[in-house]
């Protein structure tokens, strides 16, 4: 596949570098020159050095040929123009917007997006998959990752697993036997560096961080089990109240008897916050200063979420909010350089914007019937939500007839609106979701897996 990537920024270098290891034709564009330079250096990608939204730069990346246009500079206007340009004047296939003003993205302009109009295929919003991303932390305090899948019937989990846990030097296969009705499967283990899918005669060590796929019902059971049962905080304080702020605080009073304070330094931006939001008190301060923190009650606080845009903000008002009293912290944190601080610091959780936006492209990326994607451990591997086709290699057979790839495990299926666990008995039918976890080396495997083509013939 040919792709042009508009935007050397994180994001940008982010999906290119993705893309270039599943060996797709990638060439990026960025106005800075020493940008595309490291790029160019770092990645197996050609660089070009314009103006996305401009004809000839987009012609001299070979947006005549290109299957696939991403636009994500820091401009909201240049990635709109470079996507309407690819369309009107190459033809491309597939564009991809990221478009943050949050003006662009209400209800009412929807048809600006029209192939009439603006000929853009996907919009992605940072800031509201940022907010989603957190209200769903927050939900499961115990996990460090968490995403949903087949509109929400399913989940997917990352825990670190504690002395206490109660599976913990226990093979994988006696996990199913010791909780029988418990509609989980883990399908991923990473221990230090090294990350693998999960066998059967595995065992847990503590320290380990763990994916499972589980029916969203016995989520909470099932952290319970390894030691993670932390209630859903019901007093929150929000540092930052930006977009992803007023996101999330809108989400927290839509979830009833919350109570929640935002801290915000901007006048004008806490006056606005203070008319958008009907149950949250807004507070104009720092969020590094420990007056403002008490006078929002920090010491009773279960959770404080530092979600500015300054890295270093988020962390230490973070760790000041937990010296305060702060029962849990969670901080936005863009560089991911930061994260191995964060957790030395004492900070419980961390969001990584870049990497809850480039599972979203991913999404739109992945050829066949992909539902959803979401990236786990900076691309070591994949959680895929994908429709079974009749011409699927998986279906009309049982899953230990199936052969599938070493690094592919299926987590759970879902059909006629019931959650199930797989076993090698289990048989796919057309038309089964099926939520499963790839290793990198296996994404083309499963892209084949649920192709529409006539190969399966």
């Amino acid at each position: 596949m040919r792709v042009i990537v508009c935007g050397a920024g994180r994001v940008g270098t982010g999906i290119a570098r993705r893309l270039s290891r599943e060996e797709n034709e990638v060439t990026v564009i960025d106005q800075s020159r020493d940008l595309i330079r490291t790029v160019a250096e770092r990645l197996d990608v050609r660089g070009v050095v314009g103006n996305g939204a401009h004809p000839e730069t987009l012609e001299e990346a070979g947006a005549r040929e290109a299957d696939m246009v991403i636009a994500v500079t820091y401009s909201d206007e240049v990635n709109m123009i470079a996507c309407q340009v690819a369309h009107t004047l190459f033809n491309v296939p597939t564009k991809i917007a990221r478009v943050r003003a949050q003006g662009f993205l209400e209800p009412q302009y929807s048809d600006l997006y029209s192939r009439n109009h603006l000929p853009i295929d996907v919009i992605i919003s940072p800031e509201r998959e940022v907010s989603e991303a957190i209200m769903r932390r927050m939900s499961t305090p115990g996990a460090f990752e968490v995403t949903s899948f087949a509109e929400g019937r399913i989940w997917a989990v990352g825990v670190k697993l504690r002395d206490d846990c109660a599976i913990i030097n226990t093979p994988l296969r006696q996990v199913a036997e010791l909780f029988p009705d418990l509609k989980i499967t883990i399908v991923a283990i990473k221990r230090g560096d090294r990350m693998w899918r999960a066998h059967s005669g595995d065992q847990l060590e503590m320290g380990d961080q763990i994916y499972f796929i589980a029916d969203r019902n016995d989520v909470q059971r099932a952290l319970q089990i390894m030691g993670e049962a932390a209630r859903q905080a019901r007093r929150v304080i929000l540092i930052g109240g930006g977009n992803v702020g007023l996101f999330v605080a809108k989400g927290l009073e839509k979830l009833g008897s919350m109570k929640i304070r935002v801290i915000e330094k901007n006048r004008k931006r806490a006056e606005f916050l203070a008319e958008e939001l009907e149950r949250t008190i807004v507070l104009l301060g720092d969020g590094l200063d420990r007056a403002i923190l008490r006078e929002a009650g920090v010491s009773e606080a279960e959770t404080v979420v530092a979600i500015t845009d300054n890295d270093q903000v988020n962390i230490l008002s973070s760790v000041v909010a937990k010296r305060e009293g702060a029962r849990r912290s969670l901080a936005l944190i863009n560089d991911r350089d930061y994260s191995a601080v964060s957790e030395a610091v004492g900070i419980d959780r961390f969001i990584d914007p870049r990497a809850t936006t480039i599972s979203t492209i991913l999404q739109h990326v992945r050829r066949g019937r992909i539902k959803g994607v979401y990236s786990l451990s900076d691309g070591a591997a994949e959680l895929v939500d994908a429709v079974a086709l009749e011409t699927s290699p998986l279906v009309n057979k049982p899953l230990r007839e199936a052969q599938l790839p070493e690094g592919v495990m299926i987590g759970a299926v879902y059909r006629d609106g019931e959650v199930q666990m797989p076993s090698g008995d289990t048989v796919i039918n057309a038309g089964d979701r099926i939520v499963l976890m790839t290793m990198r080396e296996n994404v083309k495997d499963v892209e084949q897996m649920f192709r529409v083509s006539i190969e399966y013939f």
